[in-house]
C-alpha cells in the first residue's frame, strides 16, 4: 500500500454515498490515449514515476456508476481486482464495466463503492499472462492527473499505471473489446453541449473547424476512412473465402468416399480419413478464458452446440442422448475440453435463445437432445409400427434394429407405452413390449 494515499478502503467507500445525487462528469484529458504495448513507452513511464512526476489511483474519481448521455456499456465483468501498480489495495472484489467513455469499477459487496476513469486518460494498455497461483491480469498505463480532476479515493500515488487481476477470467474477451474502444475513440465525439461542459476554453494545437466547411471536411474525412476499412475488410474476406472453398470441397470429398467406398478406398485409408475429419476440431471453442464464468459463457457456448450438433443429430434420426453429445462434443474441442456441469448449463439456454436444437428431459430423468423438428407423435408411430411387424420387441431388439443406443431405445418404446400404443411384459426373461390390441381391436 503506497504510503501517500489519503485514507483506507473501507473509507473511500462510505465516502460514495456523500457524492450520490450529482453526476460526474468525464474529465480526461484531450490528449487521446496512444498505441498499445509499446515497451520503450512503458520504460519512458516507468521512470517518470520513479521521479515522481507521474502517478495512477490518483486519476479515479468517485462517480454514482450511472451511464451517463451518449454512453454505452460494452462489457462487464465480475470478480476483478485493482492494483496500484505493484501493490495490493483494498479494492479486491469489484465488478468492472467498460462503457465507450470510462472503465468504471463497481465494489461487489458495497454497490454505492463505484470509482472510475476516463479512457483519455489511458496511454496504452498491455497484458500479464497467468502464473501459478497468480491470475491473468491487464496493465492500464495512464496520463497524469489534469488539473480540473473530480474527488477520487486516492490523492496522490507514486505509481504511473494500474493492474486488473480478472480473478474469474473473462480478461482475453475483455482486453479485446477494450483496445476496440482505444483505437475507435468513440469518447471524442460527445454532443457539442456537453463539450462546451467539460472542455472549458480553446485546446492549443487543435484546429478548430467552424460552420459547414468544418462539417463537411469531418465527414469527408469519415467518408475516406470507411471506405478503407471497408476495402481492407472485403480483401481479407475475399482470401479467406478461397480457403473455405478449398476446404470445404475436401471434407465433401473425404465423406463421399468414406460413404461410398468407392474405388481403392481400404478400410485403414477409411479410419484414417476420419481421423483427418476429427483432427479438424472446433477451430474456435467456446472457453471461461475468453467469456468469464457467468451466463455470457453459457449462451456463447450453447450457439456453439448448436452449430456443431445439427448435422450429427439429423443423421442420428433428431435425437441424441446428452453422453453422447458430451463425448462428440469432447472430442471435437481436442485439449479444451468440457465438464458436464457447463454442458448442461448450455444445453437449458438452448430452447431460451431459440436455436434449432433443444434438451429434453424424460419421466425416467434420461436427459437427450433432440431437433426443434422432431416430433413426438412420429416417433411413437415409428415404434409401435416396428413392434407389430416383429409381434414383440425388448429395448436391446428394437435398438439393433433402428439403429440407436439401447437407452433411447427403451425411452421409446417407454413412451409409446405411456400414449397407450404398446403394453408390456416385465417377466424374468427382462422387459418385453407387445402391440395394444385393446387399443386397435373392438
Amino acid at each position: 500500500m503506497s504510503t501517500s494515499l489519503a485514507m483506507t478502503g473501507e473509507q473511500m467507500c462510505t465516502r460514495v454515498a456523500a457524492a450520490r445525487g450529482r453526476r460526474l462528469s468525464l474529465s480526461g484529458r484531450p490528449t487521446p490515449a496512444g498505441h498499445q504495448g509499446a515497451p520503450l513507452a512503458a520504460r519512458e513511464h516507468r521512470r517518470a514515476a520513479e521521479a515522481g512526476r507521474v502517478a495512477a489511483m490518483d486519476r479515479f474519481v468517485w462517480t454514482s456508476g450511472l451511464l451517463e448521455i451518449n454512453e454505452t456499456l460494452v462489457i462487464q465483468q465480475r470478480g476483478v481486482r485493482v492494483y496500484d501498480g505493484e501493490e495490493k489495495i483494498k479494492f479486491d472484489a469489484g465488478t468492472l464495466l467498460l462503457s465507450t467513455h470510462r472503465l468504471i469499477w463497481r465494489d461487489q459487496k458495497n454497490n454505492e463503492c463505484c470509482m472510475a476513469i476516463p479512457l483519455s486518460q489511458i496511454v496504452f494498455i498491455e497484458e500479464q499472462a497467468a502464473g501459478i497461483g497468480k491470475s491473468a491480469k491487464i496493465v492500464v498505463h495512464l496520463h497524469p492527473a489534469p488539473s480540473n480532476k473530480e474527488p477520487g479515493p486516492f490523492q496522490s500515488s507514486k505509481n504511473s499505471y494500474i493492474r486488473l487481476s480478472f480473478k474469474e477470467h473473462g480478461q482475453i474477451e475483455f482486453y479485446r473489446r477494450l483496445s476496440e474502444e482505444m483505437t475507435q475513440r468513440r469518447w471524442e465525439t460527445v454532443p457539442v453541449s456537453q463539450s462546451l461542459q467539460t472542455n472549458k476554453g480553446p485546446q492549443p494545437g487543435r484546429v478548430r473547424a467552424v460552420g459547414i466547411v468544418g462539417i463537411e471536411r469531418k465527414l469527408e474525412e469519415k467518408r475516406k476512412e470507411t471506405d478503407k476499412n471497408i476495402s481492407e475488410a472485403f480483401e481479407d474476406l475475399s482470401k479467406l473465402m478461397i480457403k473455405a472453398k478449398e476446404m470445404v470441397e475436401l471434407s465433401k470429398s473425404i465423406a463421399n468416399k468414406i460413404k461410398e467406398k468407392q474405388g481403392d478406398v481400404t478400410e485403414d485409408e477409411t479410419i484414417r480419413f476420419k481421423s483427418y475429419l476429427l483432427s479438424m476440431g472446433i477451430a474456435n471453442p467456446v472457453t471461461r478464458e475468453t467469456y468469464g464464468s457467468g451466463t455470457q459463457y453459457h449462451m456463447q457456448l450453447a450457439k456453439q452446440l448448436a452449430g456443431i450438433l445439427q448435422a450429427p443429430l439429423e443423421e442420428r434420426g433428431g435425437i441424441m442422448s446428452l453422453t453422447e453429445v458430451y463425448c462428440l462434443v469432447n472430442r471435437a474441442r481436442g485439449m479444451e475440453l468440457l465438464s458436464p456441469e457447463d454442458l448442461v448449463n448450455a444445453c437449458k439456454m438452448l430452447e431460451a435463445l431459440k436455436l434449432p436444437i433443444r434438451l429434453r428431459v424424460f419421466d425416467s430423468g434420461v436427459m437427450v437432445i433432440e431437433l426443434q423438428t422432431h416430433k413426438e407423435e412420429e416417433m411413437v408411430a415409428s415404434a409401435l409400427e416396428t413392434v407389430s411387424e416383429r409381434g414383440s420387441l425388448t429395448s436391446e431388439e428394437f435398438a439393433k434394429l433402428v439403429g440407436m443406443s439401447v437407452l433411447l431405445a427403451k425411452e421409446r418404446l417407454l413412451l409409446a407405452e405411456k400414449m397407450g400404443h404398446l403394453c408390456r411384459d416385465d417377466s424374468v426373461e427382462g422387459l418385453r413390449f407387445y402391440p395394444n390390441l385393446f387399443m386397435t381391436q373392438n
